[in-house]
Formats: C-alpha cells, structure tokens, sequence
C-alpha cells in the first residue's frame, strides 16, 4: 500500500530483532538445543501441522494439503535430527595438529525471504536454524504465505516464551506489509539473507548489500538408461513429479529416454498414472498454450497452472485424460529454448519426455536442457551402470546429482539419503550462488579462528618436490 512507511516498519522490527538476538547471544549450546527441539517438536504436533498445511493451500491456491502435512513431518523431525547433538556455541573444533580453535558466533538478524510453493516447512526450517546458530530470524514471506508464515511465527514464539527466550527471536512481517517493498527494505537492513524463491528475487537478495545466502532455478533433467526395473523407475518419477502438485523445484521438469527402453518405460509410466501427448498431436499443443499462453513470443508460465494438479491443468487446456492422472508427459525431440517452451522449468505435474538413441545422446540433451534453464541446480540418472552415473557427475554443472530416486523427494534431504534436510538449494556459481550446498544452520554463523604455534613446518625442497627440477 503506497502510504505505508516500509523503511520505519522493517527498522523496527529489526530492532526488536537486535534486542533479542543480543540476549541469544549469551545462550549455552544446551540452552539453544532445548529451544530447537521444543520447536520442532510442537511444529510437527496436530492438529498444529494440519491447520498450517490447510492455511497455505487455501491462500496459496496451491499443492496438496496431504502432502503439505507430509513435508512438515519430514522436513522438521529431519532438520532437527541433523543438528541434534552438534555444536554451535563457543569452542566447536580444536585441532592440536594445526593449532588452530575454531569458535562459532552468531551473525545477528537474519532476513529469510522465503516463496509461497514451501511457504509450509520453510519457515519452521529456517526458525530452527536461526536458534542453533543463536540468531533472531525475520520472516518475509511471498504474499500468497503471509497469514502461514504469521501463523509459524505465532506458534514458536509461544515455544520461546515458554522457555524463558526473547519472543522477538523469530518476527513475521505483518501481513498488511508483505510487499515487495517490504521485502527490500529487510534485504537492506539486516544482518544476513537467506532467500529462497524465483531467479529474480534471488539476484535482488545478492544485489541488496547485505551479504546473503540465494538458490537458482531448477530445471531438473532425469536420464533412463533402461538398466534398471522400469516399473520401479516410474513408480519414483510419479511421486516425485506429483508430489504437492509439484511445487518442489526438484521436480523432474525434463525425462530423456533411451529409444532402446522408451516404449516400456511409457508404459509402466502409464501404468502409474501418467499421461504420454506424442508430438504433432493436438493435446500436446493445447498443453503447452495452457502453460505458456504467450509461446512463443515469450516463455512466462502461466501462474493459473502453477502447482495445480495434472486433472486440473488438462480440464483448464480442453484436453481428456484417464480419471485419476497424475502426471501429464509431451513429447518433446527438436530442440532446447524458448522456441521449445517444454525443455524449461514448469512448477507442475507436466513433463518433457525425449527420446535419444546412445547415451552420449542423452548426456548431450541433458546438458543442453541445462544451458536453457536449471544450470546449479540438479539432475538424475536411474541407471546400474556406474560409468553412466560418473559420465552425468563429471559432465553435468549441477550441484547435486540424484541416482535411482525420485528426485524431489532427494533433493533436499531424506531418510534414505545423505543430503542434508533443507528447502534452500545452494546452486552454485552456475545458478548465480554462493554456496553449492543444501543452506542449514551451519551457514548462519560466523567463525573465530585461533591460531597456536606449533612445531616449523617447512619441508626441504627435496620432500617438497619429491626430488624433481623444472628448469626452463
């Protein structure tokens, strides 16, 4: 709203952020565990987890309130378990051989831009991993999350109180100010950024002055090789691209098929639940006119498809699919960019498929795809062959390869995987980042390195370089 002061409003949160995050300051390592569990404990509670589930599909217009409950369950029980018993107060590593103490210490107040597809799980993250790192958080959130993100805020800072902590540890900008304006003002004014969402809210983050944590564009590319049970391949691919409508970045955007396994794996995709529109049909270009109304003069995805489900997007195209579709898939085998608006990211359960006959073919597509849009991001590869899986790792500039899982559900840390649990994506310097890791609490500290003397060093030129010259 243009009369309202969003430079005064953001100061005085940060303010009350500051106080309290002096107060943390002080905290010892068990004193912020008991916070963090007590947190984590009351986020995944009922019938907490079911109304904040309920809220954000019903102002978001997006995703599944099932697998939103889901995502609560998991993302939090695992962000918990990953910090459980870590240091992050004082001494954290003492290494007698260097001679060097490391000492951990909070950043201050931290701004946390977050989207409105995991507006859900990402502010419960993202509050857990201020306290482990003894900072006060301020929520922004897109304004289709803002009465979720209020409603996160309200709840741990009951938790807070609770437990003798300054309630002003985690703040919600109110909703009459969640703006795009009131976003910049955070981004200018606190101490640190962790931003989640879109290319262009990121860059503003990075551009803001204010050192900062950002995730690019997913645009995941999945490879089939056809060595591996094809039934259990697309069983994991459904899952994934189905998953809360496909809100998740991770999701498999683009599937490039070997010719060799194409026609069975399209069945058992079927078989699963999704839909095959070959090329030249005509449900496959009322499709992509439903996603991208303006190809090909532009490829801006239409918000009215966005995370809604495979039913929902086929009624809005005209077209008839099975009762009970899950997934539509079209074909796409000319070439990559806005031209070919099906080899970009598209924030639903649609996916490109592509048919190749080698697998350096598909290594080719995989990374031209990449180049178009997801560059950072991640792929996958469900393959038994390992020279494949080395071939995607050592030539894809992705930050995280997934093999023979569904890909959305791996991305960002699960039971059966060893990323850590997080919903912000580092992509690197490819997708525009600075980090190229899953961002937890370990990123939002700021460390004191001690160093002691310690026995000389130096080695001979004979031990340096192993007894060889390079003369010119």
């Amino acid at each position: 709203m243009a009369d309202l002061n969003y430079a005064k409003y953001i100061s005085e949160l940060v303010a009350r952020a500051r106080k309290a995050a002096a107060i943390a300051e002080n905290f010892t390592q068990e004193q912020v565990d008991e916070l963090c569990e007590a947190i984590a404990w009351n986020c995944v509670q009922s019938p907490f987890k079911e109304d904040c589930a309920r809220l954000l599909v019903e102002e978001s217009r997006m995703g599944v309130f099932e697998n939103k409950v889901t995502k609560i369950e998991n993302k939090v029980r695992g962000v918990w378990r990953d910090m459980k018993g870590q240091k992050s107060v004082g001494l954290v590593e003492d290494n007698k051989e260097l001679g060097i103490k490391k000492y951990a210490k909070p950043m201050g107040v931290i701004g946390a831009v977050m989207p409105c597809t995991n507006g859900e799980a990402t502010p419960m993250c993202k509050a857990m991993f201020a306290i482990k790192s003894r900072n006060a958080i301020i929520f922004s959130a897109h304004p289709r999350a803002r009465k979720t993100a209020v409603l996160v805020a309200d709840l741990i800072r009951k938790v807070l109180k609770k437990y003798g902590a300054p309630e002003d540890l985690v703040i919600a900008i109110d909703p009459e100010y969640v703006s795009v304006e009131a976003s910049a003002e955070l981004m200018k004014q606190c101490d640190f950024l962790m931003a989640t969402g879109g290319t262009p809210m990121v860059r503003s983050a990075y551009s803001s002055g204010t050192p900062a944590i950002g995730v690019g564009t997913g645009n995941v590319v999945s490879i089939i090789d056809g060595t591996t049970d094809l039934n259990k391949v697309a069983e994991m691919i459904v899952a994934s691209k189905a998953n809360d409508n496909a809100t998740s970045c991770s999701t498999e955007n683009n599937i490039v098929v070997l010719e060799s396994c194409y026609d069975e794996w399209v069945k058992a995709m079927e078989a699963h639940g999704a839909v095959l529109f070959k090329e030249g049909s005509k449900e496959r270009e009322q499709i992509i006119h439903a996603l991208w109304p303006n190809t090909p003069a532009d490829h801006v995805l239409n918000r009215d498809i966005v995370a809604r489900s495979a039913m929902d997007i086929a009624k809005y195209a005209g077209v008839e699919v099975p009762a009970g579709t899950k997934v539509i898939m079209c074909e796409e085998n000319g070439g990559y960019g806005n031209e070919y608006p099906l080899t970009g990211e598209k924030l639903s359960p649609v996916s490109g498929v592509r048919k190749v006959k080698t697998f350096e073919d598909a290594l080719d597509a995989c990374d031209a795809i990449l180049h178009y849009q997801g560059l950072g991001h991640s792929c996958g590869i469900h393959s038994s062959v390992e020279e494949h899986i080395e071939a995607v790792s050592l030539r894809m500039k992705v930050c995280k390869v997934v093999v023979n899982a569904p890909q959305s559900l791996t991305n960002s840390g699960s039971w059966t995987s060893g990323y850590p649990m997080s919903l912000t994506l580092g992509c690197g310097t490819w997708g525009h980042n600075s980090i190229s890791w899953n961002a937890t609490w370990k990123d939002l500290l700021n460390y004191t390195f001690v160093s002691y003397p310690i026995p000389n060093t130096k080695p001979s030129d004979e031990e340096l370089f192993d007894g060889r010259t390079f003369e010119l």
